[in-house]
């Protein structure tokens, strides 16, 4: 309390009406003085000591120490200039630009003309470079000044957001670069018939259809995918939950893949009653396209072997082997790219889309699955997909 301010006048009133209470209750007057005296010297006493005053701290906030605790641990490289050199420099800058630069001069630590142009001036600002510490890395670098010939340095990095715009520009190009090859195809052939009409032959004519039909194919085939693409990358971060019999999955799918034709190819080695939790139609669309790759790609009168096991890991393991030609190790990384073909002719002729491995590469991720793809030139190839198996 505070003596000869308003909060002692309070405390005085509330002392006089306790007095009051305990004469209207009988209480003797001396003692109802004492205590009111009691009171009032405790109010005053209280009220006379002034209140402690805050300690000014003299210390400047952006000292390096205080810096150098503060942005230790953060998962951005962060780092403080004092002029031109470096005077902390976090533990992510550290593991991106070296233990070195503390102390360091930030053109010698940086090595980057962009980079060291946004440093240098006297103004806060950002730039993004490329080039920082790999050839391809992309890194924002944002600069602000604090004073005294102080700034803080971000380092974010851009790579992914980067690598996520190219790839998606890289995917409209080839989509309409695919959609375009068939539709060419159609309207040259149909512009052919509309324009000699009874003119050609019967066989020629027969032969266009044939060709329009094949090429309409093509391009539903090619729609449909990109469809279910577009669905299966939507959903990739939603757990599957349904238990499905993997078991009967995959025997009916493998069938729907061979067809009438092809079902003599076909053997079948799978183990009973493994249930996975899964997205039946997803694990459906992954068998066929796994089984039709290694149909169409297969010498013609070859064995596909389908095989369904558990793992000691209790992973549902499913492996589809042909005994082709068989992939260039080289060419093996980029098989689930979109629109990849290691033979585009033969991708085409035989229908092919590009995108049946991609769509299996997104299903696999989506079950939390691993996809490995093995082979050998003249040998063939076995595509091995491997599912968390539910327990119990």
């Amino acid at each position: 309390m505070i003596r000869n301010g308003n909060s002692f006048w309070p405390g005085l009133l509330l002392a006089l009406a306790t007095a009051i209470a305990l004469f209207a209750n009988g209480l003797s007057l001396w003692w109802i003085l004492a205590v009111l005296l009691v009171w009032i010297g405790t109010l005053y006493l209280v009220g006379a000591a002034p209140p402690p005053e805050e300690p000014v701290s003299e210390e400047d906030p952006f000292s390096s120490d205080n810096m150098s605790e503060l942005v230790e641990f953060s998962g951005t490289p962060i780092i403080m200039m004092e002029g031109s050199r470096i005077s902390v420099a976090n533990r992510a800058a550290r593991k991106l630009l070296g233990k070195h630069i503390i102390g360091q001069d930030m053109r010698v630590a940086m090595r980057h003309p962009k980079a060291i142009r946004l440093l240098e001036s006297n103004k806060s600002g950002s730039a993004q470079i490329q080039g920082l510490t790999r050839r391809k890395d992309v890194w924002r670098i944002n600069r602000r000044i604090v004073g005294n010939g102080i700034s803080v340095v971000e380092l974010l990095n851009k790579t992914a957001e980067v690598d996520v715009a190219r790839s998606h520009t890289d995917f409209v190009a080839n989509a309409s670069h695919e959609l375009r090859t068939p539709l060419a195809s159609i309207l040259g052939y149909v512009e052919t018939i509309r324009d000699e009409g009874d003119a050609l032959p019967p066989q020629t004519k027969q032969k266009f259809l044939d060709t329009i039909l094949a090429e309409g194919t093509r391009l539903q085939s090619l729609v449909s995918d990109l469809m279910s693409l577009s669905r299966i990358e939507a959903e990739k971060h939603d757990k599957p939950a349904e238990s499905i019999a993997l078991t009967q999955l995959v025997r009916n799918s493998s069938s729907d893949a061979a067809g009438l034709n092809r079902k003599d190819r076909l053997a079948l080695d799978l183990q009973d009653k493994i249930f996975v939790n899964g997205d039946a139609r997803q694990l459906e669309q992954l068998t066929r396209n796994l089984v039709d790759n290694a149909l169409k790609y297969g010498h013609a009168d070859s064995e596909v072997r389908v095989s369904l096991s558990l793992t000691e890991n209790d992973e549902a393991k499913l492996q589809v082997t042909d005994s082709g030609e068989g992939i260039d190790p080289e060419q093996i990384p980029h098989l689930t790219r979109r629109f990849y073909r290691t033979d585009p002719g033969r991708s085409r002729a035989s229908g092919g889309t590009g995108l049946g491995l991609a769509i299996v590469k997104h299903i696999v991720e989506r079950h939390r699955g691993r996809l490995d793809i093995a082979s050998e030139l003249g040998q063939g190839t076995t595509v091995t997909v491997r599912i968390p198996a539910q327990s119990g």
